[in-house]
């Protein structure tokens, strides 16, 4: 192609390396500079030498901007352009074209073709750079199918035709070091492709932090010294610590609505400020992690963070990259891990995002019968493309490592694992075998899990699954999807379904709440009241309860008590702790003002002695995941609506008995068989009046009988109060 021709297609955008034509080149012993910039009413080249700066000025060869410069020698030598602008402004900076760097090394091409380049996030994107001694910002962005991808911002007044990158055939990374720019530039990529008219700006994918919505551009901002980080302890701890033997008492909060500075609209605490408020508040109650809804940049406040469009970026929302790295680290420092919602399912079809990026379909599937998801309006990522699943899984390792994230809570995984996920008939394609699985997404899982898990030990994956699909916390060799934990969505819907019948009714559902411990040790559960309990008309947990409003509060007491006494790790969502009113709203906050009451406050109470019972009893967590660590004492009393059972440590001698009496009837004389002889400790009544209730019990404790009951040698006689749970403890 001649040298006019390829001037003509940089000139209309339509270049695909404009290394060839731009920068400095030796032609028959002569070196020419080209430069293309439409902004140029006229152009130098300051030649740098060791007597100092030499001007000499390029001639304009094509009216639409395009300069050249000839000088009779075959020696390269460094120069920097100035120009006057057709607004006659006077400007000076290092022409990008005259800087070739190997900043993505063709190693780096390689492991990106075939999928496993797990720091990606090191080389795509934005990163300060120097080159000869200059400073400048590299970019690469993947868009293989694109004939032109552009960086362009306020630098060049957002023209795509200034700064062209140039792709790597192989691996369809488009890469270009931009001189003289600086950390806080503004910028995307523009991408133009042929065959479909297609000319988009695209924000950065792999940009660590993004403008502040309803604005959509990405930030250059370097993640490294940003934060001095104090705990290399916790993570020293953390990567020797077995969890599925460990206390876990996780709190889930949406950062803006917590708490916020006013009721205006965005008048949000940033990551700093509300750590200075949140991290105290969760330590004193006594819970062991925070669990945040997705932090991840996204447009819409109404998603939740759910819809995510900046996957290597905490929303700017609450502040800078350094200030979520503060917020975690004080977590750390007070002993709290941190778990954030991280959701490979699907992404929203804004178009500054991944949809269609580089006018197809690269992330998502082109067939919307596997690559949307209509109930959302969100699309699907292509999980069996090599790039995708390496872009997630970099994403995750991201998070892991410059973060210090403790655990990933998977969203919507159903979603990933069934190709007919809520799709009617015809609206989905069968796998290869003609089943309903995907097989794809499942092998993505697998990899997800066995990599996260080994290149950081002690961290926790946790499923959101809502079906049955077998061993999900299982290891991958023994066939399962290797997560370490998965919400127990069963279970949480047949409590609740028990828990809201009036007590008169029920004798009849007493299934509801033993019919968990049918499949109980089958996953590695977490039980979850999370926020999507308590939204969208559900009503707060609460209010969910039915009676006055000590029935309610007993009611909410005695849930709790059952939740934390049944084997499963703990969540439990913002507001529950002291009995919130109204249902969860994400653009106010909590109603901080009720625990003006003492009614909310005697919950509070409740909820931070609960926490401490769960922490200092062995058999509250050590055997959660294995039925030798639960026993049925008597689940059979309906007509009393009475269960009983014994939570046993891995010590066997070390263990405790629970009580539930679910009617507001007290109980006097109730017998219930025990293993051994002795003294028995009350450690714990929910019905206490320090909590709001009628104070009814047993006086710290009882001596059991050497009477037989329910196959066991030795009863205790107890006093059982009205929706009250009984704690007792051998002594």
């Amino acid at each position: 192609m001649s040298i006019k021709r390829e001037i003509g297609y940089l000139c209309r955008g339509e270049h695909g390396d404009p290394y060839r034509v731009l920068g400095q080149h030796i032609i028959n012993n002569n070196i020419i500079i080209r430069a293309f910039m439409p902004e140029a009413k006229e152009a130098w080249i300051i030649k740098e030498t060791h007597e100092g700066d030499q001007l000499f000025q390029m001639q304009k060869v094509y009216k639409v901007g395009f300069f050249t410069y000839t000088e009779k020698t075959d020696k390269p030598f460094p120069y920097r352009i100035k120009i006057i602008t057709h607004y006659d402004e006077h400007r000076e900076f290092h022409d990008p074209y005259a800087f070739h760097t190997d900043f993505v090394t063709d190693f780096d091409h390689h492991l990106i073709g075939e999928g496993v380049h797990y720091r990606l996030y090191e080389k795509l994107g934005a990163h300060l750079y120097e080159v000869d001694g200059v400073k400048g910002v590299h970019f690469a962005v993947w868009a293989p199918n694109a004939t032109r991808v552009s960086v362009i911002g306020d630098f060049n007044r957002w023209d795509g035709r200034r700064h062209p990158m140039k792709k790597n055939i192989g691996s369809g990374i488009w890469t270009l070091f931009i001189p003289n720019l600086s950390e806080g530039v503004i910028y995307k990529y523009e991408i133009k492709t042929n065959f479909n008219s297609y000319l988009e700006q695209k924000a950065d994918p792999f940009a660590f932090y993004c403008e502040l919505r309803p604005k959509t551009a990405s930030i250059v901002y370097s993640l490294k010294e940003k934060h001095q980080w104090h705990d290399d302890q916790w993570l020293k701890k953390r990567s020797k610590t077995n969890w599925h033997e460990k206390a876990i008492s996780i709190y889930e909060v949406h950062l803006g609505s917590w708490i916020r500075k006013s009721e205006a609209e965005n008048d949000v605490y940033s990551y700093r400020e509300i750590a200075d408020k949140l991290i105290p508040y969760v330590k004193d109650l006594g819970f062991t992690h925070i669990e945040l809804l997705p932090v991840s940049e996204h447009p819409l406040d109404a998603s939740w963070g759910y819809q995510v469009t900046g996957y290597f970026a905490p929303t700017s929302r609450f502040g800078s990259p350094s200030d979520f790295m503060y917020f975690v680290d004080k977590c750390h420092e007070n002993d709290i891990g941190v778990i954030i919602d991280w959701v490979p399912a699907h992404f929203p079809k804004d178009g500054h995002g991944l949809r269609f990026f580089d006018g197809t379909a690269l992330y998502e599937h082109e067939d919307p019968r596997k690559g949307e998801h209509k109930e959302w309006g969100t699309l699907v990522f292509n999980y069996g493309r090599n790039e995708v699943r390496n872009f997630l899984i970099a994403n995750a390792l991201f998070w892991l490592n410059y973060y210090h994230i403790d655990g990933l809570r998977v969203d919507a995984v159903a979603s990933m694992l069934y190709l007919d996920y809520s799709r009617k008939e015809g609206e989905w394609v069968p796998n290869q075998y003609g089943g309903n699985e995907n097989l794809e997404a499942i092998a993505f899982i697998k990899l997800f899990n066995e990599i996260v898990h080994r290149d950081f030990p002690g961290i926790l994956t946790i499923a959101e699954e809502s079906t049955s699909w077998p061993s999900v916390s299982k290891p991958t060799y023994l066939g399962g999807l290797g997560f370490s934990m998965k919400w127990n969505m069963g279970w949480m819907h047949d409590t609740l379904e028990y828990f809201t019948k009036d007590p008169i009714f029920r004798k009849y559902h007493t299934y509801d709440l033993t019919f968990s411990l049918i499949y109980a040790f089958t996953e590695n559960f977490i039980l979850s009241f999370s926020h999507d309990e308590v939204v969208y008309g559900k009503k707060s947990l609460l209010n969910k309860m039915p009676g006055d409003l000590w029935k309610k509060f007993a009611n909410l007491r005695l849930l709790l008590g059952l939740m934390y006494a049944h084997p499963g790790k703990k969540l439990n969502f913002m507001g529950f702790e002291y009995g919130q009113w109204d249902e969860w709203c994400f653009f106010r906050s909590l109603d901080w003002h009720l625990l003006e009451y003492e009614h909310h406050q005697r919950m509070l109470q409740y909820t931070k002695d609960l926490n401490q019972l769960y922490k200092n009893e062995k058999s509250l967590y050590e055997v959660d995941f294995h039925h030798s660590g639960f026993e049925w004492i008597d689940f059979h009393d309906h007509d009393n609506s009475i269960i009983s059972f014994i939570r046993k440590a891995k010590d066997f001698s070390n263990y405790l008995i629970f009580i539930f009496n679910l009617t507001p009837v007290p109980r006097e004389g109730y017998i219930i068989g025990v293993p051994r002889g002795g003294f028995y400790r009350e450690i714990f009544n929910s019905d206490s009046e320090i909590y709001f209730g009628s104070n009814i019990g047993n006086a710290g404790g009882i001596m059991a009988n050497d009477v037989p009951s329910h196959g066991r040698p030795y009863s205790l006689r107890t006093i059982l109060p009205p929706l009250g749970m009984l704690v007792f403890k051998p002594s």
